[in-house]
């Protein structure tokens, strides 16, 4: 479809064989299908169970459920999702937030921190074409309204996705422990299924922290035996009942229903918009597989089995009329009795390996807003150490357990849960698609045209769908509006608050001339040791700094200010992971140093990063020295005065350390083999063996390796962020209420939760914004 996702699948394509795309489109079925195969469960139940439609003599409604459910699952996932989204990944990563980073970095609309040449990577990353001007684009860069609502679209989206995996789980596990109540009395269920549901909702969350590779194992299986399952079910139940059921795949039984029920049939459509549950998580979950593992599943495996499963369901109830009520149409009463109860164990299983999902697919989500500021930091646990899209996260799977059992004890029934169910998942959708639109018009510089068919056409059935959804607002659709509101104040509020503390640390940051009166000495002692001053600003001296030496006259005899960005990619390649450059004459030595992480990239543990570090500033004091206006060896290049690193000089043993060696250079001392007691390995850079070094550069060389032998230390700023006095109400509550409440209770920058304790200082401040 477009240059830019034909070069991403070429990659992709390069890079797995077959055998490793069939491996993960086998996993895929336990972690992204789970909910999609378990929809059969309540679909039809969902639809006649609110007493909008009646199940009449003639079968229209059944038939025009049937078609409903049949075209609806044929153009949204396999029409819009597998044939279009799933092409717009973000360098393999999907959901409403890469899409929102992805338009964000084609074209200037984002209201993000500066990432540090994100958009240079940006650039990169999509092959280094640039969108033509077109008056969409123009509009976006030009009015800061429309980027506030840009980025509340997105914010919207994702809250709608942790509201659906709030409810998912709830839906699933309800609707498959439901099959109890065929064999039991109606005043003995009613106490049963509440307590079996709570447990097993309990056993799902629990069973997270062993990561998505060993759950999509565990949970594959099941989901092949439930899908085959329902296959035969449905065979068997289209030859035995009605085998002219297909005929109700007609769109003309659509239009049949819908004019024999009319406001009925379309507040049914509430119920039938569950059949396509789950799909948005095919693309939220494109991280954790690929893009072809993905389609191969769905369009091979389970597309054809949920149609048969649908069509011989509604093949049974078509030939049986005498059902007590609506909510005893579904899934179990077209089961043939002798196979009832292992059909019900495995339904149970297919149920919570359908809330695996949502459940993955929203820490995906999480983890993508955290690292770009829109959500308060939580702890990311990666549980596979090949694919990094793999991750848990323990505060936001525990919250999700507790209020997912909140929501099943509140309602007590499936009736409620479906409808607030629905209002999530089509929000989710909508939101998809006007994100979608921009991409086909910005980032893959497609034809107006082409954009405004996409939007018009899945945005009406979608429209559509969300109408009537929207109406059942008193019957659970309140549900995930609360729960969306409630995280979209978190994240606005968090947002504004780290948006508030950058400005405030542009502003008070210290020039470079005040570093320069005070002389090579900084006016303070400097002791053995490398200090690292932690900073979100990549120029100028952060005031706290300033505010440290006023307080404590002495530091490191090697200062770096350290500034870790994450920028608005899903990755950064390692040879531009680093930027270094110098501060003030050689003779102070300070140096900065900025890292950039995209949004999906792993964090080094403390030992891997130091060695990184240090070893990035040696190669930028062996290649500046060489010249002094670039880097002709191409190991480095000049950057908004910073230059970037593609690999450190490395460290190594070299035999017995001599004081009396002052170049730090690879020079190889003789073992003295009389020697009574061994003298300490000394630990070097391993320069190039071609490589002229003068005596300056060695010195330099030599006392950054003493220092960090003398030791590491962070410097770590705690700001307390309060509203200057005669700011309004509103942001006085903002400020000095939610976002320091948001900010004690989360926890620190993620390369902070590897830092040993001992060697890290905080420095209070009090900024007034």
């Amino acid at each position: 479809m477009d240059e830019e996702s034909g070069r991403g699948a070429a990659r992709a394509a390069r890079s797995r064989s077959w055998r490793e795309e069939t491996v993960l489109a086998y996993q895929s079925l336990g972690v992204v299908y789970g909910e999609l195969a378990a929809a059969p469960l309540y679909v039809y139940r969902s639809a006649f169970a609110g007493g909008d439609i009646q199940h009449s003599a003639g079968n229209e409604e059944i038939y025009g459920v049937l078609s409903l459910v049949f075209w609806t699952l044929t153009l949204v996932p396999l029409a819009k999702y597998v044939l279009v989204v799933l092409r717009a990944d973000d360098d393999g990563e999907g959901g409403t937030f890469a899409l929102y980073s992805f338009i964000c970095r084609r074209v200037r609309a984002g209201l993000l921190l500066p990432g540090g040449g994100g958009d240079e990577l940006a650039g990169q990353c999509n092959g280094g074409a640039v969108a033509p001007v077109s008056a969409v684009r123009a509009a976006l860069e030009r009015h800061r309204v429309l980027q506030r609502l840009l980025l509340l679209l997105a914010l919207l989206g994702t809250c709608m996705v942790i509201g659906d995996g709030v409810l998912t789980p709830a839906v699933s596990v309800f609707s498959a422990v439901s099959g109890l109540e065929l064999s039991m009395a109606k005043n003995q269920h009613q106490y049963i299924l509440l307590p079996i549901t709570c447990v097993i909702l309990v056993c799902l969350f629990a069973l997270q922290h062993y990561g998505t590779h060993r759950v999509g194992f565990l949970f594959a299986p099941i989901v092949c035996l439930w899908l085959l399952c329902i296959s035969i079910i449905g065979v068997y139940n289209i030859i035995h009942w009605n085998p002219h059921v297909y005929q109700a795949l007609s769109p003309y039984y659509m239009y049949k229903f819908l004019q024999k029920t009319q406001t009925g049939g379309w507040m049914s459509l509430g119920g039938i918009l569950l059949c396509v549950t789950g799909s948005e998580a095919m693309y939220a979950d494109l991280g954790h597989f690929t893009q072809y593992s993905i389609k191969m599943a769905f369009t091979l495996l389970v597309y054809p089995a949920l149609v048969l499963a649908y069509m011989g369901q509604a093949a049974y109830i078509s030939r049986h009329h005498n059902f007590e009520e609506g909510s005893h149409i579904g899934f179990y009463v077209s089961v043939p009795e002798k196979i009832r109860w292992p059909v019900l164990g495995i339904a149970i299983l297919a149920a919570v390996v359908g809330s695996q999902a949502i459940i993955t697919a929203t820490f995906s989500i999480i983890k993508q807003c955290s690292s770009l500021n829109c959500f308060p930091r939580v702890k990311i646990v990666h549980t596979s150490s090949t694919v990094h899209g793999q991750i848990y996260i323990p505060e936001i799977n525990w919250m999700l357990m507790i209020l997912c059992l909140a929501v099943t004890i509140g309602f007590r029934d499936t009736k409620h849960l479906m409808n607030a169910q629905g209002l999530a998942v089509i929000t989710v959708m909508l939101v998809t698609t006007c994100l979608m639109s921009l991409v086909i018009l910005l980032c893959w510089n497609k034809s107006i045209v082409y954009a405004l068919s996409f939007l018009l056409f899945f945005g009406a059935i979608e429209v559509l769908y969300f109408s009537a959804s929207l109406v059942k607002f008193h019957e659970g659709a309140w549900v995930p509006i609360t729960l969306s509101f409630i995280f979209m104040v978190v994240m606005c509020v968090w947002h504004y608050g780290t948006i508030k503390k950058y400005e405030f640390d542009v502003q008070n940051k210290v020039s470079i001339s005040w570093l320069l009166n005070i002389g090579p000495s900084l006016g303070i002692v400097r002791v053995r040791g490398i200090g690292l001053i932690h900073t979100e600003l990549m120029s100028g001296i952060p005031a706290i700094f300033s505010h440290f030496v006023t307080n404590l006259p002495a530091f490191h005899q090697v200062l770096v200010f350290l500034c870790i960005k994450s920028v608005s990619a899903p990755h950064v390649r390692p040879e531009e992971r680093f930027l270094v450059g110098r501060i003030g004459p050689k003779k102070y030595r300070l140096y900065r140093v900025v890292i950039r992480y995209g949004y999906r990239d792993v964090q080094k543990d403390d030992m891997e990063f130091e060695k990184e570090l240090v070893g990035s500033i040696a190669e930028f004091i062996r290649c500046a020295h060489s010249n002094q206006n670039g880097f002709p060896d191409g190991t480095s290049h000049s950057h908004e005065g910073l230059s970037s690193i593609s690999k450190g000089l490395p460290l190594q043993e070299d035999g017995e350390f001599d004081r009396s060696d002052s170049s730090g250079s690879s020079a190889h001392k003789e073992v003295n083999p009389n020697a009574t007691a061994p003298k300490p390995k000394r630990v070097r850079f391993a320069l190039p063996k071609d490589a002229k070094i003068d005596r300056e550069v060695r010195d330099e060389l030599r006392e950054l390796m003493e220092a960090r032998e003398a030791g590491m230390s962070f410097i770590m700023g705690r700001s307390h962020m309060k509203a200057k006095s005669g700011s309004g109400l509103v942001k006085q509550l903002v400020i000095n209420f939610g976002y320091e409440f948001l900010r004690r209770n989360s926890r620190g920058p993620a390369f902070t939760a590897n830092l040993p304790h001992v060697s890290t200082v905080e420095v209070g401040m009090i900024c007034l914004v």
